[in-house]
Formats: structure tokens, C-alpha cells, sequence
């Protein structure tokens, strides 16, 4: 593009292209200034205006990638002068972009509403041929011809703008809006795989933004205010997730929140927090772990009881949920969708890892969960129901009984939504402590007694099979030492004397010793009796017992002194060497401090001179291009001076030429051209002598007989003029006398008025 050619008339010339609708002419017009190295020079209130007529085009012809490369270079163009022109730019194409959704939706609309002719008919002979080849109806298929491109442009805009923003501080905010569009987006048209998508990019970009700490504009984490805004989002992002029930995203969206957290210095706000742990709830519940829900619904409900405003039929609902929910922990796991045993280290770092998604020091258990529970005074809040239930499962369990106690319970818990899931995983537990107490006191049960035992109304019926697979993954996980004879129809409870105990048994009521029990505890039980017999039968081996433990009594008095005055010693040590320690540890702080800001009023110094010296040189080149559009100008000018004047120059010469050689050839051809214009006036003047004296040789006589033809007219003329003048006179002269005349006969009484008026 020529060098003098300005944005505005670039714009114009685009405006000219869409009247004679050649708008892929328009926008490669306008791609090529904007990408152009030029540009970079060019004011923003000049480039403003062919952007956001570039984005419209960009949209209207659905080209994203050229979108992209212009909405790049703007912004490395105006990040440093103007971010405001930047958020319009960006805010106008996504705009644009979700207008055009909404056209080709209601467009969609009217296709298909267009298409049914007949209102009254169901069916249609076209409609049932192409049912028969497939499973698509007419509005799928027109929404996939429609919709779906500009939806995917949709999605590729909010990508790019999330690429453009991402890593600067002065776009932050926008950055946090567009994401939260992006999970609109996806929820309002249910994009379960492009917020996967969305989710790993804003997962990449917060990676990079914490190593990329040292650049220009970098994001600091370390901030109050930008890291509210990322929590902000990762919020949004764990609603969106639980909206779409996309459990994986959202236990991710959960780490996220938790790594923000960690960081933050600032505490996170309690409906924040209650939001955060009512999402665990509903992850754990989903992923079977109801150990995890359990203490995840236990926060939640201490976060929801600080609340003032809280409800109490809301208090009584959520203690029901804990309570019930750690009712409901398996008490041995004998999960069926976990065919392997794993390994212990990994167990280890999976539960310490969800303990500290949930604040927790350690791993919960279910007795804990339960103590704690009692401990808080939930009982008392709980539905009657739900308190009636523990009294059965924790503190009277009998299993003879057991389903003519709980049926009516389990009935009113199936009729609330929010509670009918723990149904089955309280058949594990009725059936873990069934099977515990039956060991304790049979050998071998017949299996029609187990299933009586078990026998619950519909729905809530546990079958044979239920059973079975209950005590197989159990006996696989060691948890239960049972088998099944299904030729007897009976199952034997199988007891090594010498196993360790390796089943869960918290929370058990022990009806008597099993006989690993005794065998276990028989060398204890025998050291005890040997013990109380020595001392009823041997006095002096009392006394010497008892010498021995004043002399170890006094040498302990003595050694806790010396300990208590160590330990003081020891502890001023410490605490002086802690004062040593934190003062190093401020001093070197203030010291990197100091060289942190050093370093950046370094940084921010270069970045001024750099700043001032490409302004400075932008500004130079400004004035010699301006300087080189006005010479080139005023050539210009000059040259069509000089043409029009009718002297002829080579077009092609002119651009060789400066305005000196300009002016030089003008005075040449003025010159020129007057030396030739005197001459020619001189040959007419010649010329015109001779001509005027023969003019006059012919005149003189002609001029002499006019002469005398003139004295006789004015002669004539004057005996006219003097006839009429005398005329005059006379009639003039007799006017008078007649008035005369008139007077006179006035005189005598004009004197005698005269006297009247003198004797006065």
C-alpha cells in the first residue's frame, strides 16, 4: 500500500467495496492495513474504527482465523496506550457473534415451521421414508445445518478472546468476564465436551500466569483482588459442572479452588466455602464415597449454621443429612465397583489428598464422624425418624428385629429426594452389623433365616443375590471370613484361633469372646493372675515393691528438676535462637524486598526509556513522513501548476524531480514563453502603424465634407433653439403684466393698513 494512504480513507475505500457488495474485497482491505507494520504507528482513535468494522466483517463472513491474526496485532498495538479500545473491540466481536446465534436460531425456527404444511397431519410421507433411514427429525437436521456452524464460531471466539486476554493484569477483568460467558455458553446449549475444553484452557493459562511472573504485565497471584477474581471464576466453573453433572471437571474445578485457597492470604467468604463444600457433597455421593460425603456434609452444615437467617425446618434437614450420611459409611468396604486391593501407600496418599480438599489434619472415620456428630448436639436437631435409625443401628441393634424397626424408616426416608440415595448403602451397613453379631454367636446359619432376617418391604427388598455378592466381596477383601454352601443351603462363619482381627469393628457390641479372642488374649490373662497371686502370697516380695518404687519416686523428684530447669534453659535457647532466626529471616526479607523494588524501578526505568525512545523515534519518522507527504505534495501541485499552464512534462520524469528543478523548468518555459509573446506584440504593433496611416490618408477628406455637413445642422439646430426661446419669453412677459394689473387695485388698502399699523 502507498505510504501516503491514511486509516481514513482505507475505511472510506472499504465502504465504497460493501455498497457494491464485495465484502471479501472489504476485508482484506482492511486485514492488510491492520497487519500491516505501518500500523503500529498509526493513532488508536484513527484504528479504532476500521476494527470494529473489521470484526463485523470477520463475523458476517464467518472467518475466524483472520479475526484472530487482526485482534492479535491489535492488541500488541494498543496493550501499552489503550486497553479501554481494546475491551470495545473484543466486547463488539463477541457481541456480534452471539447476535448471529440467535438470528440462525430464530431462523432455524421459521425452516421448521415453514416446512409443516399440514397442522392437522401427524405424519408425512417424506418424514416416514426418512425415519426409516434415520434416527434425526427435521429440526435436528436443520439445527446441524444452521445453528451448528455459527454456534462453532461462537465457541472459536470465546477461545480466541480467552487466548488474547489471558496472562495480562490491565485485561484481567475482562479475561474473568469472557470466562464466565464461555460457561454460559456452555450450559445454555449444553456443551459437555467444550467446557471439558474450556476448563483445561483456564487450567493452562493460571500454569502459565504462575511461572511467567517476570514478563511485562504479568498476573500477580499474590494479589488480594486478581486472585478474588480467579476464585470468582473457578466458582463459576464448579456450578457450571455440577449444572452439566460433569463430576470429573468439577472435582478438578474443586482442586483448583483448593490450590486459590492455599494461596490466598485473605479468608474466603463463608457462602464461598458452604458453595464450596455443598459441591464436594454431591462429588463424593456421586463417586460412592460416602466417608468423604459424610465429613464433606458435616462442614457444610457447620458453615451453614453460623448463618442468622437460617430456616429451622433448613437446620433440621441439613443435621438429618449427617447424621445419615455417616449412618450410612460403609462400615468395611465392600464396594462392588473396586475389583483390586490397592496398594496401601496409595490408599494412604488418596485419602490424605481428599483430607485436604476438606481442611482436614487427617483421614475421617466413621466413629469419628459419628462422635463428632453427638458432639456438636445433632441428635437433637435430626428428624424423629432419622434419631430413631441411629438408636437401631448404633446403640440397640437387634437383628432379629431388625426389619420390623427400620421399614417404616426406610419408608419415610425413600419419600424425601434429598435422602432416599443412603437407602443403599444402609442395606451394607444393616447387613455388615447383621453378619458381625451373627458370627458372634452361631457357626453356620441356614441362608433362608439370613434372607428372613433381611426381608424388607418393596422397594426395599435386598434378594439372595444381594447377599451373596455382599458376602464375596467382603470375604475377597478379608473383611468377612464366611462360606456359602448352596447344597446345604446354609452358610458356616469360619474362625481362625489364631488370625489377628482385621474387620472393622467400631461401634460393635461385643456378645462374647470369639475364639481368636481368647486364644489371643490367653498369655495377658495368665501374666495378670500370676501377678495378683504373687502379691497375696509373697509379703516380701511387696515390700521390696514397694521400696523400690519410693526410691525410683524420690530419684524421679530430683530428675524432674533438674529436667524442669534443663527444659528452661533449653527453652530460652530456643526461643533466642528463634528471635535470631526471625530477625535473619526480616532482614533478608527486607533486603530481597529492597532488591525486588530496586529490580523493578530498574525494570520500570528501561521500560520508560524504551517507552520514550520508540516514541521518540516514531515521532521522527512521523515528521519525515509528514515532511516527505508535503514535499511529495507540493511536487504534486507544482507539476499540475505547470501543466495547466500548457507546458508539457513528462509524467514519467516527474518523479525523478525535486521542486527546485520544478521551479527551475517553470521560469525556463515562463521565460520562454514571454521572449515570445514580446515578440509577436512587436510584429502586431508594426503591423498596425502601417495599417492606422493609411486609415487616416483616406479619412482627412471625409472628414472635411463631414465638418461642413456639421456647421449647417447646427446652424439649423440653433435658429430652432432661438425661435422657441423668444417664444417662451414673450409668453412669460404677458403672464406677468396681467398680474401686475391684478395688484395694483390692492395698493390703496394695503397702504392704508400699512398706517394703521406704523400709528400702533
Amino acid at each position: 500500500m502507498a505510504p501516503h494512504v491514511r486509516p481514513e480513507n482505507v475505511l472510506k475505500r472499504a465502504e465504497e467495496l460493501l455498497a457494491v457488495e464485495q465484502s471479501g474485497d472489504a476485508l482484506n482491505l482492511l486485514h492488510e492495513i491492520i497487519t500491516s507494520k505501518r500500523t503500529r504507528n498509526t493513532p488508536i482513535t484513527s484504528l479504532e474504527p476500521i476494527m470494529l468494522r473489521f470484526v463485523e466483517l470477520c463475523v458476517q463472513l464467518r472467518k475466524g482465523k483472520l479475526a484472530k491474526e487482526g485482534l492479535y496485532t491489535y492488541k500488541n498495538v494498543a496493550q501499552n496506550t489503550s486497553v479501554g479500545s481494546i475491551e470495545v473491540v473484543l466486547k463488539k466481536f463477541i457481541d456480534l457473534a452471539k447476535d448471529k446465534v440467535t438470528e440462525a436460531q430464530a431462523q432455524a425456527d421459521r425452516i421448521t415451521l415453514d416446512s409443516i404444511d399440514d397442522l392437522e397431519a401427524s405424519e408425512t410421507p417424506e418424514s416416514i421414508m426418512l425415519s426409516t433411514v434415520s434416527t434425526e427429525q427435521s429440526k435436528d437436521r436443520t439445527d446441524r445445518a444452521v445453528v451448528t456452524p455459527w454456534l462453532k464460531f461462537l465457541w472459536e471466539a470465546y477461545r480466541t478472546v480467552l487466548e488474547i486476554l489471558r496472562n495480562n493484569a490491565r485485561l484481567e477483568v475482562m479475561y474473568q468476564a469472557v470466562a464466565i460467558q464461555a460457561f454460559q455458553f456452555c450450559l445454555k446449549y449444553s456443551r459437555k465436551t467444550e467446557f471439558r475444553r474450556l476448563c483445561e484452557l483456564l487450567r493452562n493459562h493460571l500454569q502459565s500466569a504462575a511461572k511467567n511472573t517476570s514478563q511485562v504485565h504479568a498476573i500477580n497471584l499474590n494479589d488480594p483482588d486478581t486472585l478474588q477474581r480467579h476464585l470468582d471464576t473457578r466458582f463459576a466453573q464448579l456450578n457450571a459442572a455440577d449444572e452439566l453433572e460433569l463430576w470429573q471437571e468439577a472435582f478438578r474445578s474443586v482442586e483448583d479452588i483448593h490450590t486459590l485457597l492455599t494461596i490466598s492470604k485473605r479468608p474466603a467468604k463463608p457462602a464461598m466455602m458452604a458453595n464450596y463444600y455443598e459441591k464436594l457433597t454431591k462429588i463424593f455421593v456421586v463417586s460412592d464415597n460416602y466417608l468423604f460425603h459424610a465429613a464433606a456434609a458435616s462442614r457444610y452444615y457447620n458453615l451453614r449454621m453460623q448463618a442468622k437467617n437460617i430456616i429451622e425446618a433448613e437446620a433440621t434437614k441439613s443435621a438429618s443429612i449427617v447424621l445419615l450420611s455417616a449412618l450410612a459409611i460403609p462400615v468395611i468396604n465392600t464396594s462392588r465397583f473396586r475389583s483390586v486391593i490397592f496398594d496401601v501407600d496409595e490408599s494412604k496418599h488418596k485419602n490424605a489428598r481428599l483430607s485436604g480438599l476438606l481442611g482436614l489434619p487427617k483421614a475421617p472415620t466413621r466413629a469419628g464422624l459419628l462422635k463428632d456428630a453427638l458432639a456438636k448436639g445433632i441428635l437433637g436437631r435430626v428428624s424423629p425418624e432419622i434419631r430413631d435409625l441411629y438408636s437401631i443401628l448404633e446403640v440397640d441393634f437387634h437383628p432379629l428385629s431388625i426389619c420390623r424397626k427400620i421399614s417404616p424408616i426406610m419408608t419415610e426416608i425413600f419419600k424425601d429426594e434429598g435422602l432416599k440415595r443412603y437407602i443403599e448403602p444402609l442395606h451394607q451397613v444393616i447387613l455388615t452389623r447383621l453378619f458381625q453379631q451373627l458370627s458372634q454367636v452361631y457357626d453356620a446359619v441356614k441362608l433362608d433365616f439370613v434372607i428372613k432376617l433381611v426381608t424388607f418391604p418393596a422397594p426395599f427388598e435386598v434378594s439372595s443375590t444381594t447377599i451373596e455378592k455382599f458376602i464375596m466381596n467382603g470375604c475377597k477383601k478379608g473383611d468377612l471370613a464366611i462360606r456359602v454352601d448352596h447344597a446345604a443351603n446354609s452358610i458356616t462363619f469360619e474362625s481362625d484361633v489364631y488370625a489377628t482381627a482385621k474387620g472393622a469393628t467400631d461401634g460393635i457390641v461385643q456378645l462374647q469372646p470369639t475364639p481368636s479372642e481368647i486364644v489371643r488374649t490367653e498369655l495377658s490373662r495368665l501374666g495378670k493372675t500370676l501377678f495378683a497371686t504373687v502379691n497375696l502370697v509373697d509379703a516380701e516380695y511387696v515390700a521390696a515393691r514397694g521400696s523400690a518404687k519410693d526410691a525410683a519416686l524420690a530419684r524421679a523428684i530430683v530428675g524432674v528438676e533438674e529436667e524442669h530447669k534443663a527444659a528452661l534453659l533449653r527453652k530460652s535457647i530456643i526461643e533466642d535462637r528463634a528471635k535470631e532466626a526471625e530477625t535473619i529471616l526480616q532482614k533478608r526479607e527486607e533486603d530481597e524486598s529492597k532488591k525486588r523494588a530496586l529490580r523493578q524501578q530498574q525494570e520500570q526505568l528501561a521500560e520508560q526509556k524504551r517507552l520514550a525512545d520508540e516514541m521518540r523515534k516514531r515521532e521522527l519518522d512521523r515528521i519525515r513522513r509528514e515532511q516527505e507527504a508535503i514535499q511529495e505534495q507540493e511536487k504534486r501541485k507544482l507539476a499540475d501548476e505547470i501543466i495547466s499552464k500548457g507546458i508539457k512534462l513528462d509524467l514519467d520524469s516527474i518523479e525523478s524531480m525535486d521542486t527546485h528543478k520544478l521551479r527551475e523548468v517553470q521560469i525556463e518555459q515562463t521565460e520562454k514563453k514571454n521572449k515570445d509573446m514580446t515578440e509577436r506584440l512587436r510584429l502586431t504593433a508594426k503591423r498596425i502603424d502601417h495599417l492606422e496611416r493609411a486609415y487616416r490618408k483616406v479619412e482627412i477628406p471625409l472628414l472635411e465634407s463631414d465638418y461642413e455637413k456639421q456647421k449647417e445642422t447646427d446652424r439649423l439646430l440653433h435658429a430652432e433653439r432661438r425661435t422657441a426661446q423668444l417664444e417662451a419669453a414673450r409668453a412669460q412677459f404677458e403672464e406677468r403684466t396681467l398680474l401686475k394689473k391684478r395688484l395694483r387695485r390692492m395698493v390703496a388698502d394695503y397702504d392704508e393698513f400699512k398706517e394703521i399699523l406704523l400709528r400702533q
